[in-house]
């Protein structure tokens, strides 16, 4: 099969392929439920408190000390930007080309103004990129990109399940089907895995697919690698965001947070706009102080990827010179 399809025939027959409706429903129901859920439990908490839902969650942000909170989330989105275009620039060179860091760290800072709207967008905007800039076939890169997004998603399932088994007594019972869900997810990467390297099902069209070209030569060091490589990232989150959380009046431990933060990333990953998901996992978690948590969950999450959007703007004209000059 020909695998140099340039990356314009691929954004072409996206357009012409439009979304399903319930593929466009989804993640606004899955937002609508979430603030409902969230309004629920503002109005009982206002009404314990003789208050109105609006004026309660208003006094969360009341007493926080926005400076401290700057000087937390500052660094840790800057952090976030370097340590992400590492894995990035990390999985092209195994897969597509020997480039410099320093030529993806400007187009990775920019696809953060894609993460806006859709992540997966914001990775398909890379694989233009290379394909313009270095002539790397689009089809290639899109694999990359493919393979990086299945292993992020093993990231946050690895790194779930670790949070909810240190804080199986103390978390909501909602959260102890994750463990279940990463069982099924370990069975099927090893059947996925053996289906790929040829062991099981070398016949099938399926595994000769251009788009799977990463799949087909990945080695499980190379998942291993990726998920080692953002290890930091949710290191450095767990700390950001104990101590951020003291500011807003709530008092966990860094082992308490190791065990929360998984989970809440994991929520952040489900689609819908504002990062509904991960709001609700806050209050979920701490269900005794619901609007501090709703507060805090939209602060952080909103605030992390409007910053990143706004520090690819500082990269955005030389990547739009490197892939439309």
């Amino acid at each position: 099969m020909n695998e140099s399809i340039p990356a314009a025939s691929i954004t072409s027959t996206a357009a012409v392929k439009k979304a399903k409706p319930w593929q466009r429903l989804l993640p606004l129901l899955i937002t609508a439920a979430c603030f409902a859920y969230l309004y629920s439990r503002l109005s009982h908490g206002a009404a314990a408190e003789g208050s109105r839902p609006l004026p309660y969650l208003l006094r969360s942000f009341e007493n926080v000390s926005w400076p401290r909170w700057l000087a937390l989330m500052v660094p840790y989105c800057f952090l976030y930007l370097v340590l992400d275009s590492l894995v990035v620039w990390s999985v092209i060179n195994w897969f597509n080309a020997k480039i410099h860091y320093a030529d993806i760290l400007p187009i990775r800072a920019s696809a953060y103004i894609l993460s806006l709207v859709n992540e997966q967008v914001s990775k398909g905007a890379i694989a233009l990129y290379l394909n313009r800039r270095d002539g790397v076939p689009g089809w290639e890169v899109g694999s990359s990109m493919l393979f990086l997004m299945f292993c992020e998603y093993y990231s946050l399932m690895l790194w779930a399940t670790i949070g909810v088994t240190l804080r199986w007594g103390g978390i909501q019972p909602v959260f102890h089907v994750i463990p279940w869900i990463a069982l099924g997810s370990g069975v099927f990467f090893l059947i996925f895995h053996l289906f790929f390297n040829g062991r099981i099902g070398s016949g099938i069209a399926l595994r000769e697919r251009p788009i799977l070209r990463a799949f087909r030569l990945a080695k499980v060091w190379h998942y291993g690698a990726v998920i080692v490589l953002r290890a930091p990232l949710v290191i450095a989150g767990v700390m950001v965001y104990t101590l951020a959380l003291r500011l807003f009046g709530g008092s966990v431990s860094f082992g308490e947070m190791l065990g929360y933060l998984p989970v809440i990333f994991f929520g952040a990953a489900m689609p819908g706009p504002m990062h509904s998901v991960a709001i609700l996992f806050w209050v979920l978690l701490f269900p005794d102080k619901p609007g501090q948590m709703t507060a805090f969950g939209f602060v952080m999450h909103n605030f992390f990827i409007i910053f990143n959007a706004g520090v690819g703007l500082l990269f955005l004209r030389r990547a739009t010179r490197e892939v439309f000059g």
